[in-house]
């Protein structure tokens, strides 16, 4: 095992020292709801888009115009959920 001198560093290299507190189970807990909350709501929201667009598409009162909104709308959010699933 080799020893560094940190008073005087080799040629070209820094080093960086740091002190990180260690999470609790009631931290990580906390956390890890407040994660969760996150994601049900955000899921909620999409859901919520994507039912509004499908009953814009499938209405007989709506406009061309806003069919192709609603298209374009689902067609997005099915891009995202797709890259989201592949994590690409």
């Amino acid at each position: 095992m080799s020893h560094i001198d940190l008073n005087n560093p080799p040629p070209n290299h820094t080093f960086s020292v740091s002190v990180d507190r260690q999470e609790t189970d009631a931290e990580r807990n906390v956390r890890l709801f407040k994660d969760l909350a996150l994601f049900v709501v955000a899921l909620g929201f999409v859901v919520l888009i994507v039912w509004l667009c499908y009953t814009t598409l499938v209405a007989s009162t709506t406009s061309a115009e806003e069919k192709k909104w609603a298209m374009s709308i689902l067609s997005a959010a099915t891009g995202g959920i797709i890259g989201y699933l592949l994590r690409k």
